[in-house]
C-alpha cells in the first residue's frame, strides 16, 4: 500500500454496465486518497456515456473496436500519457494485456486466484489477493487500497444530467412512477413478461404507481409484452440514452429488474430496487 503522490493512473474496466458500477467505489477512493491526480479510465465505447457523469475522473479513452486496428489506437493514446500506474479491475487477459501494454512502470491487478481468468495475473507487476467470498465492491476496493485507497467507503459518484425521456415522461404528466426492466443479455436471467406485467398491475392497483418499461436494442417487443399484461398500468420508456438511464432510475420511486445494468444504476443512485436473480450470485454480484 502507498499514499506516495500519485501522478497519472490508468483505470482499466472495459464493461459491462452494472460491473462499471461497481467499480465506481474503488475509483471514488482513489480520488479521495490522491485529489490531484490524472485518473484516466479505458472502456468500452459503448458504455464510455456512462462514465461522462462520473465526476471523480479526469477523462475516458474509448476501446472504439475490440480488433487489431482498435487496440493500436487506443494503445497509441495510452503509452502517449506516459502513466505511472495502471490498475485492472477487470481481471481478465485482455484488459490485464492492455493494462500492461499501456507502458505503466506499475501494474496492479489480482492475485492468479482472484482474477476472473487466472493467467491474466502474469501481466501485473503487483498482485492483490482477495477473499473468495464477498461482494465484488469490496474486492475492487481491496485492489484500490494497494494505492492507500481507504477500502471501507463506499460512494457511486454519478452526475445525472438533463434528459430528454425524464422531460417527455413530465411533460405527459407521470412524475412518480416505478422503472421496470425485464431484458437482460442472458436469457436465463429475464423473468417472463406476463409476470412483470401483473407486478405492474399491483403497483397501480394498490400504491396508485405507473409503470414505465425500459427496453434497449432489439428489446422493443419485450417491453411492449409486459405493457400488454399490465392492464393499464404501465407504458413504454421513451428510447433511451445512458444519460437518459440514469435520469430515469434515480427519479423512479421503484426499480423491478433482474441481473442487469440498469439494476445497478438505480441501486447506486438510492432508489428502492427489487432485484430478480437466478443463474448469479446476488452475495457475489447484488445490487448494493
Amino acid at each position: 500500500m502507498t499514499r506516495e503522490p500519485l501522478g497519472r493512473l490508468l483505470v482499466v474496466r472495459l464493461g459491462s454496465l452494472g460491473d462499471l458500477i461497481h467499480t465506481l467505489p474503488a475509483v471514488a477512493a482513489i480520488r479521495l486518497t490522491h485529489p490531484f491526480a490524472q485518473i484516466d479510465w479505458l472502456v468500452d465505447r459503448a458504455h464510455r456515456e456512462l462514465l461522462d457523469l462520473v465526476p471523480v475522473i479526469s477523462s475516458t479513452i474509448p476501446l472504439r473496436k475490440p480488433t487489431g486496428d482498435g487496440w493500436i489506437q487506443a494503445l497509441r493514446e495510452l503509452r502517449a500519457r506516459r502513466y505511472d500506474v495502471a490498475i485492472d479491475f477487470q481481471g481478465l487477459i485482455k484488459s490485464a494485456v492492455l493494462a500492461r501494454l499501456s507502458g505503466a512502470a506499475r501494474v496492479i491487478g489480482f492475485s492468479r486466484r482472484a482474477a476472473r481468468e487466472g493467467a491474466a495475473s502474469l501481466f501485473y507487476t503487483e498482485r492483490v489477493a482477495v477473499p473468495d467470498a464477498g461482494h465484488v465492491v469490496h474486492k475492487n476496493l481491496a485492489l484500490a487500497g494497494r494505492l492507500g485507497a481507504p477500502v471501507h467507503r463506499l460512494e457511486f459518484p454519478l452526475m445525472p444530467l438533463p434528459s430528454g425521456a425524464l422531460d417527455e415522461l413530465t411533460a405527459n404528466g407521470i412524475d412518480r412512477f416505478a422503472l421496470v426492466n425485464g431484458g437482460a443479455a442472458w436469457p436465463n436471467k429475464r423473468w417472463p413478461p406476463e409476470r412483470f406485467g401483473r407486478i405492474a398491475a399491483w403497483l397501480h392497483e394498490r400504491h396508485g404507481l405507473r409503470s414505465v418499461v425500459l427496453w434497449g436494442p432489439g428489446e422493443e417487443s419485450l417491453a411492449q409484452a409486459i405493457v400488454d399484461a399490465a392492464s393499464g398500468a404501465a407504458i413504454l420508456a421513451p428510447p433511451t440514452s445512458l444519460t437518459d438511464l440514469v435520469a430515469l432510475a434515480g427519479r423512479a420511486a421503484l426499480m423491478i429488474s433482474g441481473d442487469t445494468g440498469p439494476t445497478h444504476v438505480a441501486a447506486a443512485l438510492g432508489t428502492p430496487v427489487v432485484a430478480l436473480f437466478g443463474p448469479t450470485d446476488p452475495e457475489r454480484n447484488g445490487p448494493w
